[in-house]
């Protein structure tokens, strides 16, 4: 292979799927593949829902060898959860599954210590029922958690399993909310309030550093010839997707797009103030100084579920006929922490829509209208609120991931901005994954040339806002007022 031909294979965890992407990237050429993909399933046992590790760990493997040659490996996944080592190094049982009910109520315990407003002024980071701290936080008495000698996040974890060696990845770590995001280093006083010990976490390590070789175990499993580096990326996938974002210049607001949507804009530094927190935005950090100020969104998770409800439907059909249901007929939160647990989804949303006075959706179609209208309507909403916030305004929405497949998601969201949609790419965590291991051995710049590369080599599809926003307007007072 030339040497102006790179090869890197990026390890890209999402919350149904795995994947392992093979990048080829030269100075003006950027190549995807894909090498294998794995279901990601979780399991309920009886103390409750966790991830299979195991499972997800065989898939990389399988990945790897289908992978071939390359030059680095790098792991990004979803964000928040973390396994247990023991002082062997051994795994303490599957890592709990996030929508696990285990800190419900855990939050308003940890404000009665430190309150909400202190904690967000602190660490930047959004409520959510099931950051890292709710986590640790409700795992405190647990036997597991006392015998713990190591906690590593979801990525560090699989690199620790691939190296062994450990390390905490700063992306991944802002989501923890034990990360003071002005230092980018940990807030020891959040954590000294609230008994969690930071020594349980490896130390910090940013996207670019070296995470150590694979094992000699590892290359026979997978038939690659060593030495193989394992490069720390922006390792919460948000990050390596953001950082996949075709932008040209700052006046941009971003929507990741996968189980979640993930809508905001990308800054120099965080916004903390109380506006900010009862906004309910996250300042997590990204590649190269920045940060991402964001709010989660439900995202296609609600349809994810409707289908799964539904039988599996055909998809192309689905959205076909939802594109005939009138517009706005029926909108519901798409933020709702009602609509975070798996199971009866459809039957949610038509409770949610009786109990707001609205039309009850009545068909597969008129469900998946109304949770895409609805999450159009969230993501206006949150792209309003940090422009606003941030005193940051933009003339282009990026949609990147999964969401960039759904014409009608990218149609709707541009018209309820009244601003372009600029879709693309889809496989953006493994584009941006990709980057940063290329980057870090030389063969692109910074991240504005990242980005040039990207635009020069993916295909982007633009939507343009059609009519006036008035009617989302008014679907959006609605929604606010029930």
């Amino acid at each position: 292979m030339s040497a102006q031909l790179q090869s890197y294979a990026a390890v890209d965890l999402g919350a149904s799927s795995g994947r392992v992407m093979v990048g080829r990237v030269g100075p003006d050429s950027l190549e995807l593949t894909e090498a294998h993909r794995f279901v990601n399933r979780p399991v309920r046992v009886p103390e409750g829902l966790r991830w299979d590790i195991l499972a997800l760990y065989g898939g990389v493997l399988d990945g790897l060898r289908a992978a071939g040659r390359v030059d680095s490996v790098g792991i990004d996944s979803w964000a928040v959860d973390y396994g247990l080592l023991d002082a062997d190094g051994a795994l303490l049982g599957n890592p709990v599954h996030y929508r696990d009910a285990r800190t419900e109520g855990v939050a308003e315990k940890v404000w009665a210590t430190l309150p909400a407003e202190r904690l967000y002024a602190a660490t930047g980071l959004q409520y959510a029922p099931f950051n890292t701290l709710y986590q640790l936080v409700a795992a405190r008495e647990s036997a597991q958690l006392a015998a713990a000698e190591r906690l590593l996040l979801i990525p560090d974890l699989l690199s620790y399993w691939l190296t062994g060696e450990q390390g905490t990845e700063l992306t991944n770590a802002s989501t923890t909310q034990l990360i003071d995001p002005r230092t980018r280093d940990w807030s020891y006083d959040v954590a000294s309030r609230l008994g969690v010990d930071l020594g349980l976490f490896a130390p910090l390590r940013q996207p670019g550093d070296p995470a150590g070789l694979l094992r000699p175990g590892v290359l026979e499993e997978t038939g690659l010839r060593g030495p193989v580096p394992v490069t720390t990326v922006g390792s919460h996938d948000t990050a390596s997707a953001v950082a996949a974002v075709p932008a040209d210049g700052e006046r941009f607001a971003y929507i990741c797009t996968g189980t979640w949507s993930l809508a905001g804009l990308e800054l120099g530094a965080p916004v903390l103030s109380e506006a900010s927190r009862a906004a309910n935005f996250t300042n997590e950090l990204g590649l190269d100084g920045t940060v991402r100020y964001l709010r989660n969104i439900m995202g296609l998770w609600l349809l994810q579920e409707c289908v799964r409800a539904w039988g599996e439907p055909e998809l192309g059909g689905l959205l076909s006929a939802a594109a005939e249901v009138p517009a706005l007929r029926s909108v519901v939160d798409a933020g709702d922490a009602a609509f975070l647990a798996p199971g009866r989804m459809p039957e949610r949303i038509a409770e949610a829509c009786r109990a707001s006075g609205q039309p009850v959706p009545a068909s597969p179609a008129e469900t998946t209208r109304c949770i895409l209208d609805s999450l159009a309507l969230a993501h206006r909403k949150a792209i309003e609120d940090a422009q606003r916030l941030a005193d940051h305004p933009v003339d282009v929405v990026h949609i990147v991931g999964g969401g960039t497949r759904n014409a009608l998601l990218c149609q709707l969201t541009a018209d309820a901005c009244g601003l372009p949609v600029v879709a693309g790419p889809t496989e953006a965590a493994a584009l941006g994954n990709v980057l940063a291991q290329a980057r870090a051995h030389g063969l692109v710049g910074d991240l504005a040339g990242m980005r040039r590369l990207l635009t020069r080599t993916q295909q982007l599809t633009r939507y343009e806002p059609r009519g006036d926003t008035a009617r989302w307007t008014e679907a959006q007072t609605r929604l606010a007022g029930r």
